[in-house]
């Protein structure tokens, strides 16, 4: 756990509470439990917030999972992977980051109670990010409310729970909502930035004051500004988490339960890692065997234009390439060590590159 934020463990977040709302029983005035619980709140309204933020620290399960041997998420996230999960569904579909449940051959859920439960994915919707797993028996865990991420207010206090035999909770605030595009093939039109950040984010919880789940643990930013466009309003900068917004979810639903997957997911993907340096794009990583490696790509080639049109952020080269079909040929303008070329790459469908348990 980092040390700098000092999460609580299960029993003392409920302990808190229970302390919190018998003190106010006694002396109104005192404190709001940091911002969570209502200043001058009568009791009888602490106590259905202490509920409702206990009902959604139980909805929390761990999640761990090993992928498949050949793998290609392996060299990034490792075969063994942990992180947690929310119980949206009494039938016990749990609610995950998809990079947790890439190309995973088994699945298990750590519940509160030290039970184990094994699970399935169902899908994963690889524009959101978002992953979903199916428990294979009874959980007994009553499911977390969606929220409206949309109607967060910045600086809202806002709580951060995990799951598993490392569970915690800890309070964080919405620091902006804005648009964000990753290094790898990835972008989103409104990112949740929360601050102070937690390193165990990946499927963490983000409950709103009520309880609901607004969002899901994704990434763990050095600094809270990266990734934003031009136009995304500032905020200050050091250690955030990015959080997927719930509401990104609902569109998708069905479609995730009866494929797997969504068709937003199927676009290109050529297997690049950029960043933006002084205006300008450069690759930093190239995936092994990937349509770039092949094509020729090196790490330092700096990308003028994409088909023809210049580009001169993540979120312009990532919209680029998605707009034309899955699997096509693609024209990049490079300059590399002073020398400008074109180089073709066919790209693939994504979704065709992840590997898969045998039999499935």
């Amino acid at each position: 756990m980092h040390r700098g934020l000092s999460p609580w463990s299960l029993t003392a977040w409920t302990a808190m509470l229970a302390v919190v709302a018998a003190v106010l029983l006694v002396w109104p005035g005192l404190g709001n439990a940091q911002g969570l619980l209502p200043a001058g709140a009568t009791p009888a309204a602490l106590a259905d917030r202490s509920k409702a933020l206990d009902r959604a620290r139980e909805a929390m399960v761990g999640v761990q999972v090993t992928a498949v041997d050949d793998a290609r998420s392996i060299r990034s996230l490792g075969r063994e992977r942990a992180g947690s999960g929310v119980v949206i569904e009494r039938d016990g579909l749990v609610l995950t980051i998809g990079y947790l449940v890439l190309e995973a051959e088994s699945v298990l859920l750590q519940l509160d109670d030290g039970r184990t439960v094994p699970a399935r994915v169902l899908g994963y919707d690889g524009a959101s990010g978002l992953g979903l797993v199916q428990a294979l028996a009874p959980l007994g865990i009553a499911p977390a409310p969606l929220g409206r991420p949309g109607a967060l207010d910045l600086q809202q206090p806002l709580l951060v729970a995990t799951g598993g035999s490392d569970a915690a909770v800890s309070t964080t605030a919405l620091a902006a909502r804005r648009a964000f595009a990753g290094t790898w093939e990835y972008h989103l039109e409104q990112a949740l930035i929360t601050a102070p950040a937690r390193r165990d984010h990946s499927g963490a919880g983000l409950f709103d004051d009520q309880g609901r789940l607004v969002g899901i643990g994704s990434l763990f930013l050095a600094d809270g500004r990266a990734g934003g466009e031009p136009t995304a309003p500032a905020e200050a900068g050091g250690p955030a988490n990015l959080f997927v917004p719930v509401d990104l979810l609902p569109p998708v639903l069905d479609e995730l339960r009866q494929r797997g997957t969504t068709q937003a997911s199927r676009r290109a993907w050529l297997g690049l890692n950029c960043v933006e340096l002084a205006g300008a794009l450069r690759v930093v990583r190239v995936t092994h065997d990937s349509p770039a490696d092949v094509a020729g790509l090196e790490v330092g080639d700096r990308i003028l234009r994409i088909d023809g049109a210049e580009v001169h952020s993540l979120a312009a080269l990532w919209q680029a390439l998605w707009a034309g079909g899955a699997e096509r040929e693609v024209v990049l303008d490079i300059l590399r060590q002073g020398e400008a070329q074109a180089v073709k790459v066919y790209s693939v469908d994504r979704l065709k590159t992840l590997r898969r348990p045998q039999g499935i």
